[in-house]
């Protein structure tokens, strides 16, 4: 049985002594077409600008290579990645009681404009507990409150409504 030899190449395009292949087809930074010339030349023409001689197109006869700073390349690509990375909207929940402190729902309210500011849905949940179920209004008033407090920033997408032990509301960033 016989094994085959794995090549040790690193990901991404080969650049100054990586490249083995003569002649090369050039071009210089600015993107000018220097023309059809030997490996070692090449690689003396990027020695003196500074910069690294980055194989673009290797399936090509002859090779083409340009001249530029792989370092800055590399850090553009990555940017450019990590840039058309979306972001999924996520629904982010805010628990309150009936009988919660105006302090306690500043805060609440400050971390609610936070998730808005990232893009994310706020999920306004108000809870009851034993006696507090006879006075389900005063949690719908809470939380018509809380929107109202928020409408610089939030829009209503989802009514308060009465859902079992608790009122729920959706807001959504404008």
């Amino acid at each position: 049985m016989a094994f085959e030899r794995q090549s040790q190449q690193p990901p991404g395009p080969r650049i100054n002594e990586q490249i083995r292949i003569s002649p090369l087809r050039v071009i210089d930074g600015e993107g000018k077409v220097l023309g059809v010339v030997s490996r070692d030349e090449a690689l003396q023409l990027a020695r003196q600008q500074d910069l690294d001689l980055v194989e673009v197109a290797p399936h090509e006869r002859p090779p083409v290579c340009r001249i530029m700073d792989y370092g800055k390349y590399k850090y553009e690509q990555n940017r450019k990645t990590r840039k058309a990375k979306t972001h999924h909207h996520q629904i982010k929940e805010i628990r309150v009681s009936p009988g919660v402190d105006n302090h306690d729902l500043d805060f609440k309210l400050k971390h609610a404009r936070e998730f808005l500011a990232h893009k994310d849905k706020v999920q306004i949940t108000v809870t009851f507990r034993g006696r507090q179920l006879a006075h389900m209004e005063t949690g719908l008033e809470l939380v018509r409150r809380i929107a109202d407090s928020l409408t610089d920033v939030a829009k209503v997408e989802r009514a308060p409504s009465r859902e079992g032990k608790r009122v729920i509301a959706v807001l959504a960033p404008k």
